[in-house]
């Protein structure tokens, strides 16, 4: 069974640190790029970082300079290393792949 499941979400105050992980199926980790989305309640889901199945990491504009996307291929898991939070980066935070699966979303939450 295919699947993507996401962890390391919480409450933060502004400025603090979260890692969100995200394990992966390996027929749906391998040759993948993959991508961490996250939707604001009222809001649509927008594209926050994605990484190729090489590593090459592309950021939104909103996050760039402080979150960092990464992956581990031997242990089919990618990862979010979010510093300096702000609350406009609460939202569910979901993990995707190329091969076209999307996680069940976890929840972060920034307090200011």
């Amino acid at each position: 069974q295919v699947q993507l499941v996401e962890s390391g979400g919480g409450l933060v105050q502004a400025g603090g640190s979260l890692r969100l992980s995200c394990a992966a199926s390996g027929s749906i980790f391998s040759i993948n790029a993959m991508a961490w989305y996250r939707q604001a309640p009222g809001k649509q889901r927008e594209l926050v970082a994605h990484i190729t199945y090489g590593g090459s990491p592309n950021y939104s504009d909103s996050v760039k300079g402080r979150f960092t996307i990464s992956r581990d291929n031997a242990k089919n898991t990618m990862y979010l290393q979010m510093n300096s939070l702000k609350p406009e980066d609460t939202a569910v935070y979901y993990c995707y792949s190329s091969a076209g699966y999307w996680g069940q979303g976890t929840q972060v939450t920034v307090s200011s």
